[in-house]
């Protein structure tokens, strides 16, 4: 089940890098729309400790190292991914910890995320953790403190 669960998240990371892709390249890769190589990569094993860890892991593919909706792959995306580093500016001044956090859960309708049938990371966390409730939740929390640390001040 385990597999199973991480062999579909595989594929739906497969996905992020593939949507734009005119044709394979070369085995393990392939070509956004600017022509650039996307290589394939597993979803690799984080600790729950470590919010940056995670953020590096699972999130700066798409939203870049700093949040700023710029990571390598974003280019092939059909909707450009969020500017992680203004969700502070854009409620006022004060970071929306509730919504990131269920984004991160899967339960928030994000449009570049699918719908609510396939989660974002709620299955992959609750797989990395064994179904442990308590883990899922830790994940959740330090992710959502790490990208409230990536705040523009």
């Amino acid at each position: 089940m385990f597999i199973k669960k991480i062999g579909w998240i595989f594929v739906a990371l497969s996905l992020l890098f593939t949507l734009a892709a005119a044709q394979s390249q070369s085995e393990g890769q392939s070509q956004d729309q600017s022509g650039t190589a996307i290589k394939h990569v597993p979803v690799k094993v984080t600790s729950a400790a470590s919010g940056k860890e995670m953020y590096i892991s699972y999130c700066a593919v798409c939203h870049g190292t700093e949040g700023k909706g710029n990571g390598p792959a974003a280019s092939a995306l059909n909707t450009p991914p969020a500017d992680l580093a203004a969700l502070s500016r854009n409620n006022g001044g004060k970071f929306p910890s509730l919504k990131v956090s269920q984004a991160i859960r899967g339960d928030a309708n994000v449009v570049a995320h699918g719908t609510k049938e396939m989660p974002v990371w709620g299955a992959l966390f609750r797989d990395l953790s064994q179904g442990h409730e308590g883990e899922v939740q830790q994940r959740i929390n330090n992710l959502t403190k790490y990208i409230e640390s990536l705040q523009d001040k």
